[in-house]
């Protein structure tokens, strides 16, 4: 399942693809990887592992970038 992220003005920020495992991948409007959100472990990485938070808070990934 593919969530489109949009601003208040209907602007596309970004997608959230949530995978069968439960697993979240966040990407922008252009297709670029900003990061995950890792169910098993309950942590939101960036698109090299490093863990930003606890908890899944994917969307911010998204926000944090306007």
């Amino acid at each position: 399942m593919e969530e489109t992220i949009q601003t208040f003005t209907g602007q596309t920020i970004g997608y959230i693809k949530t995978l069968p495992n439960g697993d979240k991948e966040v990407r922008t409007f252009t297709g670029k990887i900003l990061g995950y959100y890792r169910r098993g472990r309950n942590v939101t990485t960036d698109f090299i592992g490093q863990i930003l938070y606890r908890g899944d808070m994917s969307a911010a990934l998204l926000v944090l970038r306007l």
